[in-house]
């Protein structure tokens, strides 16, 4: 049995677009960020800071997008999604599994500011306005680090572009992506991976979005 605990559209879709890449089939336990069901359920006990993913895997639970992405790559390397220690692409492939966290830190601080405060009032413009700059820088980043590859590593896809993929399709709601040209058809890419779209089929809807995007508010003098 695998079980993932999973809120639609959050850092835990990483691991069932994995699972799905790997074959392998989960029973998906959904929860609602906004109505407290991650402090209930039991849930506290799998994940100590409450929050998704975990998956129950293997007689044993894990938390941490980055950790389960790894686990799953070393203990089911038939998949070829992963990359072994002494692989020359070990280095790379654990740089951007461990980057798509610094760029998803910065999304998480902008979804607070822009959208989980509960007095939009309490919202700081000029923490907003430092934390889409950084955002965008990261994305700057990574753009200038494709190379002619389809995927992060020259090797192929890997549990990497699960990790890093995401917030790509969580980054433009702050930051648009037309300056980014080998970002945007890299999301195209995997956009169009079948295990991708049989993710998003079960991944359900998000509720915290109201809009496409959230501009930058005006810095009071």
């Amino acid at each position: 049995m695998i079980r993932l605990h999973h809120v639609p559209f959050s850092r835990s879709f990483r691991v069932l677009w994995l699972l799905e890449e790997m074959g392998l089939d989960c029973e998906i336990e959904t929860y609602d960020i906004r109505d407290g069901s991650l402090r209930d359920r039991g849930f506290p006990g799998l994940s100590p800071a409450a929050r998704v993913p975990a998956l129950e895997i293997d007689g044993i639970a894990l938390h941490e997008s980055g950790a389960i992405v790894e686990y799953l790559c070393e203990t089911r390397p038939e998949a070829g999604l992963g990359r072994a220690v002494g692989h020359p692409e070990r280095p790379v492939f654990l740089q951007w599994v461990h980057y798509a966290e610094t760029m998803a830190s910065l999304i998480e601080q902008l979804n607070m500011n822009h959208v989980f405060l509960r007095d939009p009032s309490e919202a700081s413009p000029v923490v907003i306005k430092l934390n889409t700059a950084r955002l965008k820088g990261t994305l700057a980043g990574m753009e200038a680090r494709l190379g002619g590859s389809d995927y992060l590593l020259e090797g192929g896809f890997s549990g990497a572009d699960a990790m890093m993929g995401f917030n790509l399709f969580a980054a433009p709601y702050y930051v648009r992506l037309d300056p980014f040209p080998k970002l945007r058809a890299y999301r195209e890419k995997i956009e169009a991976r079948p295990a991708f779209q049989r993710a998003r089929g079960r991944d359900g809807e998000q509720t915290f979005y109201d809009r496409d995007f959230y501009p930058v508010p005006e810095v009071k003098a």
